[in-house]
């Protein structure tokens, strides 16, 4: 997939440049990481699954994670559509993976201003 793990630029433009800003807005989104994947692929009701993966990919635009907020958008769609969504939850487990290394190496490149 050559959707962009995390658009810097978009990142950059959301919070004003402001590295500690950035910081903490992409540790809230990691807290979106933790427990939303889980809720689309396992909460009871369908609902909860569409509004988790609704959420996740809103969170993800937000912050510029453009790979997860695209899965994220397909299990949407497929859940809308009532059918299996295996694939595109393999998927998404990926991007959080690749984007969970993509936070850490941009929160160091931003280094620690000790706010």
């Amino acid at each position: 997939m050559d959707t962009p793990l995390l658009d810097r630029a978009h990142l950059d433009a959301q919070t004003f440049g402001d590295a500690d800003l950035a910081r903490e807005v992409l540790g809230l989104f990691e807290g979106q990481l933790d427990r939303l994947p889980p809720l689309v692929a396992e909460a009871p009701e369908t609902g909860a699954r569409i509004d988790a993966a609704h959420t996740l990919k809103g969170s993800a635009r937000g912050v510029g994670a453009l790979r997860v907020a695209a899965c994220a958008e397909a299990c949407e769609h497929g859940l809308r559509a009532g059918r299996g969504i295996s694939g595109e939850l393999a998927g998404l487990a990926d991007a959080v993976a690749l984007t969970r290394g993509a936070i850490a190496r941009t929160v160091a490149e931003m280094g620690d201003t000790g706010g």
